[in-house]
């Protein structure tokens, strides 16, 4: 799985911001993103998988054990295609 083409990511202060240049003529398109989940963005601009984005992530963040990361990817990752960002 991978981010759909057409979406820009923006920092605006602390969060970050994806926007669909599509969709955003019609007010929507526009996600939120925490530094985490600019990480896992930033990952899927690639084909990648759970697995490879679960294990990035308790590479970068000390503490993080396996089986959380991959939960919490399969959440992010359920919430990017109820979004309708993942091609």
């Amino acid at each position: 799985m991978k981010i759909k083409e057409g979406y820009i990511v923006r920092k605006i202060g602390s969060k970050f911001y994806a926007v669909s240049a599509a969709r955003a003529a019609e007010g929507a398109g526009m996600i939120a993103l925490n530094e985490t989940g600019a990480f896992i963005w930033d990952l899927l601009k690639e084909e990648n998988t759970v697995e490879a984005i679960a294990k990035a992530l308790t590479e970068r963040y000390e503490g993080l054990d396996i089986e959380t990361a991959t939960k919490d990817t399969e959440a992010y990752i359920g919430m990017l295609k109820e979004a309708g960002a993942l091609a």
